[in-house]
């Protein structure tokens, strides 16, 4: 992160208790809601609190599958929610653990921990496991999260399209997009990006995301859309990629 110029890391799988209890050695708060390495270590770069899950479930005679990010604010919050997931599944088999409750319960299960956690609906693009997949997702925000759909403030766009695709659904007008880099390595550390302008805190990260306010979510840092594995229609295997236009006709 501080080679690649980036100043704040999500952790990701604060889920799963390994990782979680890592966290808690080798972290600690910076006094504004972020967390920096322990003596010692590189003090430049803050971590904000991560995870992702996922959801499989079905609803009204479909099968749902929809993966979301959660930010919380502290230790403490995240102990909390482990301890409720751990009563509803499994959270050691996976850093991204599976649920088989309805995602709308989810939220409102965070939510109620804490309402200064935060809930993204992740790479909402991909034809399995997003919020408007193809396969196995839903035609609107409002469809997909029903009542606990005034959680929603933001959406990740996903290494298959950018912010320029998302502003032509309207649905989108007053939902903040971000780019994020996934968690698998080293070296894919922001190949997508979220660049603010404004005090590197929890809370002002988050209100800046619930506001949408261009001053201070001035951009994001794009992988191109067309490397991305769903950006076209095709098959791998056969060689075959059809453009939107194709895909209609």
């Amino acid at each position: 992160s501080r080679i690649k110029g980036i100043s704040l890391l999500g952790t990701g799988d604060f889920t799963h208790p390994n990782y979680f209890a890592e966290l808690r050695l080798r972290l600690e708060p910076d006094g504004k809601g972020l967390y920096r390495l322990k003596k010692g270590g590189n003090k430049t770069t803050r971590f904000i609190l991560t995870t992702e899950i996922s959801n499989m479930y079905s609803h009204n005679g479909r099968m749902r599958k929809i993966h979301t990010v959660i930010f919380a604010p502290s230790f403490e919050v995240v102990k909390e929610i482990n301890g409720k997931l751990k009563r509803i599944g499994n959270i050691s088999s996976d850093g991204r653990p599976i649920f088989g409750q309805p995602v709308k319960e989810m939220v409102k299960l965070v939510m109620d921990t804490s309402p200064d956690c935060f809930i993204v609906p992740a790479h909402i693009w991909t034809p399995w496991f997003s919020l408007f997949g193809a396969n196995s997702g839903f035609d609107s925000v409002e469809e997909c999260f029903e009542e606990e759909a005034k959680h929603i403030y933001c959406i990740e766009t996903g290494l298959s399209s950018d912010p320029e695709m998302n502003w032509r659904l309207s649905a989108l007008d007053k939902i903040s997009f971000i780019s994020n880099s996934d968690a698998h390595s080293p070296r894919k550390i922001g190949r997508e990006a979220n660049v603010f302008d404004c005090d590197l805190s929890y809370r002002e990260i988050i209100d800046v995301l619930k506001t949408k306010d261009p001053k201070r979510l001035l951009y994001t840092v794009e992988f191109f859309p067309e490397e991305g594995k769903y950006h076209f229609d095709g098959h791998r295997n056969c060689g075959i990629v059809f453009s939107p236009k194709e895909s209609l006709a």
